[in-house]
């Protein structure tokens, strides 16, 4: 687990939503409250969060995009090709972080360990608070109407007020599986 943030999927019929909180410590030190931990990449057909290292994660997603491209944007294939390469590269095994990456058809898991992993869920968390926004977004979603923003708004939220690791300050990129199309808040 990382002390670094909270990183929160949530999926649901007409959307795939990655919230991220914008803390950033150094030990037990608030260095930076509105870091932006969420992107798109790919030509913005997928989304992806980190939890970790700042700078492990922007070089994973330099890789990560480096590879879709590849791959021409096939995310299941390309994060396999990524997890080999974390796990044998000399220089990016060193990395410290997990990756949270999604498309309008699947949300994976990605580690340095070599695991990628689909949850069995509409949502998953990583990152020190990780587990509190999952557990929060699962009863939402399992309880309510909402759609998956406000059940990624509303989680965080709750993660921001368990975690020490993680504030208020968040940041969401989501897919509209309708229309297909990537749209920004």
């Amino acid at each position: 687990m990382f002390d670094a943030t909270t990183i929160l999927a949530v999926r649901d019929d007409e959307k795939i939503v990655i919230a991220g909180d914008g803390q950033v410590t150094l030990g037990n030190t608030v260095m930076k409250a509105h870091a932006r931990k969420v992107r798109r990449i790919s030509k913005e057909d997928v989304i992806a969060g980190f939890a970790g290292s700042a700078a492990d994660a922007f070089t994973l997603f330099a890789r990560f995009e480096e590879i879709l491209d590849k791959h021409n944007g096939q995310l299941a294939r390309s994060a396999i090709e990524l997890a080999k390469q974390w796990r044998s590269d000399k220089y990016l095994r060193k990395l410290e972080a997990l990756l949270t990456v999604a498309d309008k058809e699947i949300t994976l898991v990605i580690s340095g360990t070599g695991d990628i992993i689909e949850p069995d869920e509409p949502c998953v968390g990583i990152g020190s608070g990780g587990a509190y926004a999952q557990a929060a977004a699962l009863a939402l979603l399992r309880h309510s109407k909402h759609d998956a923003k406000t059940i990624a708004c509303e989680a965080m939220k709750i993660a921001g007020e368990i975690c020490i690791y993680t504030n208020q300050n968040i940041v969401f990129e989501e897919i509209d599986l309708k229309r297909k199309k990537i749209s920004e808040q």
